[in-house]
């Protein structure tokens, strides 16, 4: 096959099952949101190396200015458009584009507004990833993954619909679930393969997790702690008492 009997295939093929489908602003949502977050952690990289040519960090007033804010206020704008304004097209296809990089900018710092500290280059950072790896997968399912349950189920009976759909919407619900043990990489693989979430939903989640910090007793929790060798999160101390006043610290 020539390249040029290759890319016309290819480009047959875009246009059936993803432009004709109705498919082409989730694909380039897809698309922005992968470029986008790869773009800013290399960037993030490139400034922490100290790279003498890359632009640095973003102050005002001697504040750092995180990206995830330049994302969150991407995403309320483009939201915004999107809902009181609805254009059809091209401007759903470049809402798409605005919507994808700014949710690339604000996952790559899922762990900081996680924990409501800057933790982007320490362990607790590393959910960022996993956060940006879970949203990957469920984007892409929603241009690949979800039409092949829905075709699959057109070329059987009803019945047959009602049971492909339903371990499709079983796939997505485990999914959450090991989202919430924090095990990312099962919540993954289950969207596309739901026994694999459904098996990872049935085992113990990580004791640093909210599923475990909310259902876990005490004998429970010992065995995750032996498990993925973590201690569960320390609980805070309550502030103490400061004489009644009512005046913040200094920071």
């Amino acid at each position: 096959m020539t390249a040029v009997a290759l890319t016309a295939s290819v480009g047959s093929a875009f246009d059936t099952y993803i432009v004709d489908a109705g498919k082409l602003p989730a694909f380039l949502f897809l698309c922005a949101f992968l470029g986008g977050f790869g773009f800013i952690r290399t960037s993030a990289h490139m400034i922490r190396a100290q790279v003498s040519w890359w632009p640095g960090n973003v102050e005002v007033g001697g504040t750092h200015i995180h990206h995830m804010v330049w994302g969150i206020i991407t995403l309320m704008i483009t939201g915004w458009i999107a809902i009181a304004i609805d254009p059809g097209s091209p401007g759903r296809e470049i809402l798409a584009v605005l919507f994808g990089i700014g949710t690339g900018l604000t996952l790559d710092e899922f762990a900081l507004w996680l924990n409501l500290r800057d933790v982007y280059w320490e362990k607790e950072g590393r959910r960022s990833i996993d956060a940006v790896i879970i949203a990957g997968v469920v984007a892409a399912s929603a241009v690949v993954g979800f039409g092949a349950w829905v075709d699959v189920a057109d070329d059987v009976e009803s019945s047959g619909f009602a049971v492909v759909g339903g371990i499709g919407f079983l796939g997505l619900a485990m999914a959450v679930l090991n989202a919430a043990k924090e095990k990312f990489w099962v919540a993954a693989i289950g969207c596309v393969v739901p026994i694999v979430g459904v098996v990872g939903a049935c085992r113990l989640g990580r004791p640093t997790s909210l599923w475990a910090h909310h259902r876990y007793g005490e004998k429970k929790m010992a065995r995750a702690v032996e498990r993925f060798g973590e201690p569960p999160p320390a609980a805070t101390p309550p502030p103490e008492p400061t004489g009644g006043s009512l005046q913040s610290p200094n920071r």
